[in-house]
């Protein structure tokens, strides 16, 4: 159904992290693992066994089965513009951790996002102006505009900037603001971490920290595959 044929209550978060990394390796090498679809759906008909739940952007070159290498019942896929974690996503998340069960949450942003150039430029339009300033505040976009030479989305450091402290805000936002969640991860029945994915390269960097990080998945060491980087 997955990676590996066991049940995500058989795995650790290390476990769960690495195969995500194996994924991503197989996606950039075009090693993709053989699937029957249909047959896929047949078996995940009555249930679903999910290791894993990544919150990450709505963008159209983004998508998580794809950049992963994850058939059907694999993972959850919670996409918004920017990767935002809000209140829906949080009770996604919660769904998928204390309910169903998976080992390992991913804040997943990506390269040139729009909903970070947007709200680096403080752009306003209808909802979408409320969602962009939980990436950026208006008064952060201001501040940008005050220290840097260039303070808007034609920076490319500053987006990827923007991008990177993005993932990591998911991540403290999600384990300040669900106990549930917080509580699995202290008993090291899950893991977190953030991530961004280059859509020029297809290659996920996982920003792995030591394990005795309070919140983060501990860093899965062995079978590291080559050529995938993590900080």
């Amino acid at each position: 159904m997955h990676t590996r044929d066991v049940s995500s209550a058989d795995i650790s978060p290390a476990d769960a992290l690495q195969f995500l990394k194996e994924g991503n390796f197989r996606f950039v090498t075009a090693l993709h693992q053989p699937r029957d679809l249909l047959d896929q759906m047949e078996k995940t008909k009555e249930g679903q066994t999910p290791f894993a739940a990544i919150v990450s952007c709505m963008d159209s070159r983004t998508s998580v089965e794809l950049v992963f290498d994850q058939g059907f019942g694999a993972v959850f896929s919670i996409r918004n513009a920017g990767n935002v974690v809000g209140t829906t996503v949080l009770g996604s998340l919660e769904y998928a951790a204390a309910v169903v069960g998976v080992k390992l949450i991913v804040i997943l942003g990506h390269t040139g996002c729009g909903a970070i150039r947007g709200a680096i430029d403080g752009v306003k339009l209808g909802h979408l102006t409320a969602l962009l300033e939980n990436i950026c505040s208006p008064a952060e976009s201001a501040g940008w505009r005050m220290v840097h030479a260039d303070g808007t989305s034609c920076n490319a450091a500053l987006v990827a900037q923007v991008t990177e402290r993005n993932v990591r805000r998911g991540v403290a936002r999600v384990l300040e603001q669900s106990p549930a969640i917080r509580a699995l991860v202290e008993e090291e029945q899950l893991g977190i971490v953030p991530a961004v994915y280059d859509i020029a390269t297809g290659r996920i960097r996982f920003h792995d920290t030591p394990a005795d990080a309070p919140g983060v998945a501990p860093t899965a060491r062995k079978r590291q595959p080559q050529g995938l980087e993590s900080d």
